[in-house]
């Protein structure tokens, strides 16, 4: 019997959903190598590999298998040939902008452990889709709103989240596709550089963002009688300031953000909030050309007369602050535990907080690439961004289905 492949979903899988991988019609013990590969939208290669073992019968079971040491991973990990893909570009960001597109990852198998792949005895394509069957996708031009709403199988109103990204602008949809396959109605919202929106803002108003309330609130198929909104990095602290003034507002997930504004003013009605202010002298040279931009924002809590934290004790919202204890770009940690114990010296209750060791300033649903160094969107240099490849892989497998019982519970 030749050697095969045999996967579980067998064609086609979520991109955010584990895959069975096992291969059939080895010799028995045989030394072989798994190798995974798979391009992004701009043509990038991302690959891992890793050295197994069949057994007696000839079958390597990678649920039942460890890896042995020498390859991307080792130790007994089914999915580690996803989530240790990494680009062959230095500092390459996995790119997915067009959802309605899969990703075609390629699954080969060789001979022996060598350091050059030994003769192919099998191979496999597998699709990982970014929309379940039944999932609509409506681009959203409504008023100044500027978005695209993904919506679930079905006639039903669902509860409804809108997803707000970090500084770079445009307009990203990969998270907020997956949540639709998970039962929620997610408008993916941009907020700057993207068609006629404001290419360079030099404040962002929050009737924007009111506006995009108020819009998921009229869908026949958003659930009432509020939103979640899920926030990561730039949009966390949009997300939080929602919180503290909008209405409606009923659970908001922060992905690595701060509780002070940052990078650009805020201002609602007649009032602006200024952005924390930031010290450059304090940027630490990694190498020639990484920078560590950690140190350089003043502590939102110490600066006398700072008027840039938000004030989240108006919020009635329930909060989930999710945190890298290694992000390189936000103390996220400090501040979420900061004004965590504002909140429970008022006497609230409405916080909890997800902290997760080895983890940095990127936290992607499930098997995304580690992106531990990367551009910097205001300084326009490489910079740290943290993180450990096993670490952050686990922290997103953890925390993602933790987003969706949060905004399960509370909406």
């Amino acid at each position: 019997m030749a050697p095969s492949i045999h996967l579980s979903p067998a064609a086609r899988s979520l991109f955010d959903e584990p895959l069975a991988i096992a291969v059939q019609g080895l010799g028995p013990q045989q030394p072989v190598t798994l190798r995974t590969s798979l391009r992004d939208e701009t043509g990038e290669l991302f690959q891992a590999w890793a050295r197994y073992q069949a057994g007696d019968d000839g079958e390597l079971d990678l649920s039942r298998c460890p890896a042995l040491p020498g390859g991307s991973f080792s130790g007994l990990e089914p999915m580690g040939l996803l989530w240790a893909l990494q680009p062959q570009k230095p500092f390459w960001y996995m790119v997915k902008k067009d959802t309605q597109r899969p990703f075609l990852l390629q699954l080969e198998v060789f001979d022996g452990h060598g350091d050059s792949p030994g003769q192919l005895l099998a191979q496999a394509q597998h699709e990982r889709v970014f929309l379940r069957d039944g999932v609509r996708r409506v681009p959203v031009r409504e008023g100044r709103i500027r978005a695209t709403l993904f919506l679930p199988p079905g006639e039903d109103p669902f509860p409804g989240i809108i997803d707000i990204h970090g500084l770079g602008g445009g307009l990203l949809e990969h998270r907020a596709s997956l949540l639709a396959n998970h039962g929620f109605a997610t408008l993916a919202l941009a907020y700057y550089q993207y068609e006629d929106l404001p290419q360079k803002p030099t404040e962002l108003h929050l009737e924007y963002f009111e506006e995009a309330v108020n819009y998921m609130l009229q869908h026949p198929q958003v659930k009432g009688p509020g939103v979640g909104v899920l926030g990561y990095s730039k949009g966390a602290d949009l997300s939080l300031a929602m919180a503290a003034f909008l209405k409606n507002i009923t659970a908001v997930a922060s992905l690595n953000g701060s509780v002070a504004i940052t990078c650009i003013p805020l201002r609602y009605r007649d009032k602006t909030i200024p952005c924390l202010p930031h010290n450059e002298e304090k940027i630490k040279v990694i190498d020639s050309n990484i920078l560590d931009y950690s140190d350089i924002a003043l502590d939102a809590f110490q600066a006398p007369g700072n008027q840039s934290l938000i004030p989240l004790e108006k919020a009635e919202a329930q909060l989930l602050f999710i945190v890298g204890q290694d992000d390189h770009v936000l103390k996220s940690e400090y501040y979420a535990t900061e004004v965590c114990k504002l909140l429970q010296a008022q006497g609230k209750k409405n916080f909890q907080i997800l902290s997760y060791p080895g983890t940095g300033h990127c936290i992607d649903p499930p098997y995304f690439p580690l992106y531990p160094i990367g551009h910097h969107p205001v300084f326009h240099k490489r910079a740290l961004l943290g993180g450990e490849l096993m670490a952050y892989s686990k922290a997103q497998v953890h925390a993602w289905p933790q987003i969706q019982a949060f905004f399960n519970k509370y909406l």
